[in-house]
């Protein structure tokens, strides 16, 4: 199989070249930065933005499947710059299958896309988008999901996982940040950490990946639809918090500030960060604010069946996985 991994430099994405590079496959890496250490595993790493029609074009040149991993996350930020990232590059990825007969996508969206600012609880893939968004990255990540879903047809078949708090060694977003946070005694639990939330281990994410792009086939149930993956194991959001803290050997966090006054926090700092032109995240917005303050987690049923996928990493043996790279960082 030849596979490209728009991202492929990135956490999930090098997760996903990793397992498939496992299984023999002839693999592509498409990302904006340059990593060696790709090329030294064999990938045919390739520098270019997604934004870039000719160049995402000519990386889909000979392909099998597409896994278009690459975005720009974030909660601030001007809008045409999460437009042209996550809805341009993603059509111009679809633009690129169809010019090159590539026979699959599959496209990594995120559960923010049925965001409406209040609890989910144990919701499935038929849940709607919102009337309204919180936020540019939900909010431009649900127009390529919802664009690469109507392009599911017989040429192309496609499909969109929606990882939930992906989480693990090597990652470089949440993770970071909590412990950052928690070192300078700037983290605090909303609303006290007990609303239950969906976490996925980076190697389950990945595996659901591959999972589905194997299910991919005319006539497949999974064809042209969303499917959340997770560890089907929700928990309070500080015991994830304290788990991930405790794997880089820090002390629990027991600071809390309440969901209405989180709200307040973002709401006041949004305005000042406008006021002063500053292009940096918030340490606090009400997208995050409504996001840390309500329930988030999934009926992930269809998501096994249609793609004959389950979790094999548990958070325990992902927590004790986590320890060990740390303690493998703190000895390099």
């Amino acid at each position: 199989m030849k596979a490209l991994v728009t991202g492929g430099g990135g956490f999930l994405g090098g997760a996903i070249v990793d397992q498939l590079l496992a299984r023999g496959a002839q693999v592509t890496s498409f990302a904006r930065g340059d990593y060696p250490a790709l090329a030294a595993k064999g990938v045919r790493a390739l520098r270019g933005d997604v934004k870039d029609a000719a160049a995402v074009a000519a990386a889909c040149a000979g392909q099998d499947v597409v896994f278009h991993v690459a975005a720009l996350p974030g909660v601030w930020g001007p809008y045409q710059v999460f437009h042209d990232t996550n809805v341009t590059g993603t059509l111009n990825v679809l633009a690129g299958c169809r010019a090159h007969g590539v026979g699959k996508l599959v496209y990594t969206s995120t559960p923010s896309v049925i965001h409406a600012g209040g609890d989910l609880e144990g919701v499935d893939h038929t849940a709607p988008y919102p009337a309204k968004f919180h936020a540019h990255y939900p909010a431009t990540k649900a127009a390529a999901e919802q664009a690469v879903l109507a392009a599911n047809g017989d040429g192309l078949l496609t499909v969109a996982l929606r990882p939930h708090l992906i989480w693990g060694p090597g990652d470089n977003h949440l993770i970071p940040r909590i412990v950052d946070r928690a070192r300078l005694g700037k983290l605090k639990l909303v609303g006290g950490g007990r609303k239950p939330v969906d976490t996925v281990y980076i190697d389950n994410a990945a595996a659901a990946h591959l999972a589905a792009a194997d299910a991919l086939a005319p006539g497949a149930a999974c064809a042209g639809k969303p499917y959340f993956v997770t560890n089907d194991d929700p928990r309070p959001q500080a015991e994830i918090i304290n788990g991930i803290l405790a794997a880089a050997g820090l002390p629990p966090c027991e600071q809390s500030v309440s969901p209405r006054v989180a709200y307040a926090a973002g709401a006041v700092l949004e305005g000042l960060w406008r006021l002063l032109g500053r292009t940096d995240e918030p340490l606090m917005t009400r997208f995050v604010a409504r996001q840390l303050g309500t329930a988030h987690y999934y009926d992930i049923g269809a998501t096994k069946r249609d793609l004959g996928w389950t979790p094999t990493v548990s958070i325990e043996e992902g927590f004790a996985r986590l320890k060990a790279s740390f303690q493998v960082g703190a000895q390099g």
